[in-house]
């Protein structure tokens, strides 16, 4: 899916090095910061790693997390916060303020998998966690409310976007494709209008891909009810519907140069270059022509002077995020090792004297190489 997605730059994060001299006053406690560098660092580096997969970050983030949760929670279980759990401040750029083609089945499902995994991590941290934060997020920042929101249902839109390919590669009944391509433009209008109280300085770029979608799959649903009323013989709604996908697929391409001309955080994608975008334009006008020669010949009905409503709801193929958790507490942790750090030993902040403001650098994305576009197939 490379260059159809759009993605804001990774977040990049100060380098953190888990030593509390003094305060880690035995070999248990030693070992837990040993390890939490180690498994941190591993997991950094899998976020530009092109041979990572999803089982690979799923173990480091398992591994990281699961020895981070012993700074975060008591070990009781108990809703009680950890003692250590304002030791250590991790520093992070923003993504807005600071800094393929053909897939296979199985890829496929990967893709749709990680797409609603991700949604369930981004509404887990928005519902659970977030709130919970002494400083309360600033606005526009990641972890605002709005950002989350809007990542979450970006995820839900993308992960449905590889359901419509693979309905329409099974060539499923029109009505289906028409139901969930509606889904797909509603979820991404809910995400611009969740972003549309955002400085556009920095929000212009998302939202113009966020805007250039919801036209592309309004385009669609309109194009496929084309099809269903037309085998309902009702082939003058039918060519009102097309001449209103026609409409949407006009704006899309339109919105696909304002996205490329705007300037703004993340690469620059390019979906009207995609064969699937093309083919779109193509099906509409192939299909308003047929259901115009079939009026002029069979039906001689008129053209409704306004569109058809859609009121489409898809029974299948709709994306809800995967529940998330983080994993358990690392067996490491013991009363024993919490025990071992001792706070009084931590020396004294000095807040009266002025800190250097720390520069975290961005992070260095891989170059990732448009395939020749074969038209992205899901065989």
């Amino acid at each position: 899916m490379t260059h159809w997605f759009h993605r804001n730059p990774l977040k990049a994060t100060a380098p953190v090095a888990f030593n509390y001299y003094g305060v880690a006053a035995g070999p248990a406690a030693s070992k837990i910061c040993s390890d939490l560098r180690s498994t941190r660092a591993r997991l950094l580096e899998l976020f530009t790693d092109l041979s990572c997969n999803p089982e690979m970050m799923k173990n480091a983030s398992d591994s990281y997390f699961s020895l981070l949760q012993g700074f975060i929670n008591s070990l009781d279980e108990s809703t009680q916060e950890s003692k250590l759990r304002y030791i250590q401040n991790f520093k992070w750029t923003d993504t807005l303020q600071g800094q393929v083609p053909s897939i296979t089945e199985d890829e496929a499902k990967e893709v749709h998998r990680s797409l609603k995994i991700a949604a369930g991590i981004f509404k887990h941290l928005k519902e659970s966690h977030i709130p919970k934060l002494i400083t309360p997020a600033e606005k526009g920042r990641d972890l605002e409310a709005r950002l989350l929101e809007a990542y979450v249902v970006q995820c839900q839109a993308e992960a449905q976007e590889v359901t419509i390919a693979r309905a329409i590669e099974l060539k499923h009944a029109p009505g289906l494709i028409a139901a969930l391509a509606y889904e797909t433009a509603n979820f991404y209008q809910k995400a611009d209008h969740t972003l549309s109280s955002l400085e556009p300085a920095y929000s212009a770029k998302w939202r113009k891909y966020l805007h250039l979608k919801m036209c592309f799959y309004t385009a669609y649903a309109y194009c496929y009810h084309g099809q269903t009323l037309l085998a309902s013989d009702k082939c003058g709604e039918a060519i009102r519907s097309l001449q209103e996908a026609e409409k949407f697929y006009a704006k899309a391409e339109a919105l696909c140069k304002e996205y490329g001309e705007t300037k703004g955080p993340g690469p620059t994608v390019k979906p009207s270059g995609h064969l699937f975008f093309r083919k779109l334009g193509n099906l509409v006008k192939n299909t308003l022509e047929k259901c115009q020669r079939e009026n002029g010949f069979i039906y001689f009905q008129k053209i409704p002077t306004e569109a058809p409503q859609l009121e489409l709801k898809a029974n299948y193929g709709l994306v809800e995020p995967v529940p998330f958790e983080f994993p358990p507490t690392s067996v490491h942790w013991t009363p024993d090792t919490l025990a071992a750090f001792d706070l009084t030993k931590r020396p004294k902040d000095d807040s009266t004297k002025p800190k250097p403001e720390e520069v975290v650098k961005p992070v260095k994305e891989p170059d990732i190489k448009p395939q020749k576009d074969t038209g992205c197939y899901i065989s």
